[in-house]
């Protein structure tokens, strides 16, 4: 992948890995000044202020995929108007409304069973756990220069509504659409067209025709944890958003693997991140050291816990 990402005849890398894995090559496309279409969170998380830094001084850029942020990035599209406020949808997984107590037991096939979006293993355990929409927070603020403050989280169960921008006057501009992820890639890898798919079933469309409810709920943070520990860890900046991430990625596999509860992904990576001794995130080499030591003690936390 880092070599393939440097070759003369790409011009668009659609990023698509799982976990650190898509770092190197992200870099390596964007020191190129080629497009990346980024559906990979993980790299934007562990290294936002670098991968910004790539973008700038190497001409490349950064497009987004991932439906929340691509939602965003739509809405914004002409605008010079001061952005007061961004507010990004989750559905709440599949245990929206399951007892607190029942969390523990939860198997991963329940927690692979996510009720509107059909994924990965790994995005769709991170969805349960509402790291995934930690991870687009991030995301967003670094894409898009909006102060944590300034990014709110909503329940949003229909997962209808991808996000919405309100802007300084008051007005709120929403990008809506079935679950899908067709459109975005196929914004991001034409962008700035808009191509009509010739063949329209491919890219499902919103059907008005029938009635349906938008709800909105406030989060519950006593159910998803893992939320506010990535925001709280990611803003201490530094290789924390390093750590983060690797040892999400270690618990989510540990979990998937029968080696340790649901709720103990939260225990193993705050373990980590608590026990983290950081280093300024300045270079790839601090980013591969964070990473190399925090797989490993995400590992140590994963058998002291199994």
């Amino acid at each position: 992948m880092e070599d393939m990402v440097c070759l003369p005849e790409v011009d668009v890398i659609m990023a698509a890995t799982t976990g650190a894995a898509g770092l190197q090559p992200t870099l390596n496309a964007l020191r190129q000044g080629k497009a990346v279409a980024l559906s990979n969170k993980e790299p934007i998380v562990m290294a936002g202020p670098l991968l910004k830094d790539y973008e700038r001084k190497y001409g490349g850029a950064i497009l987004p995929v991932d439906s929340e942020p691509s939602a965003i990035w739509q809405c914004i599209q002409g605008e010079t108007n001061e952005i007061r406020r961004l507010i990004i949808t989750a559905s709440g997984g599949p245990f929206r409304t399951m007892p607190l107590e029942e969390m523990a037991a939860v198997t991963p096939e329940q927690a692979l069973n996510h009720p509107t979006w059909q994924m990965g293993p790994k995005i769709t355990i991170d969805s349960a756990t509402l790291m995934n929409k930690a991870f687009e927070v991030i995301e967003s603020h670094w894409l898009f220069d909006v102060p944590w403050e300034n990014i709110e989280v909503v329940v949003h169960p229909q997962s209808t509504i991808h996000s919405m921008v309100e802007f300084t006057d008051g007005s709120v501009k929403a990008q809506l659409g079935p679950p899908s992820m067709r459109l975005p890639i196929q914004y991001a890898l034409f962008y700035p067209e808009r191509r009509r798919n010739p063949d329209d079933s491919l890219i499902p469309r919103l059907d008005t025709s029938i009635a349906q409810a938008l709800d909105f709920r406030p989060m519950e943070p006593e159910r998803y944890p893992c939320f506010d520990l990535a925001l709280a860890t990611t803003r201490q900046g530094k290789t924390y958003p390093t750590a983060l991430s690797a040892a999400d990625e270690v618990a989510v596999n540990a979990f998937l693997n029968g080696k340790i509860a649901f709720t103990d992904i939260y225990r193993v990576v705050e373990s980590v991140v608590n026990t983290h001794q950081p280093t300024p995130a300045e270079t790839l080499e601090a980013l591969v050291a964070a990473d190399t030591w925090a797989t490993a003690e995400a590992e140590r936390v994963v058998g002291k816990l199994g």
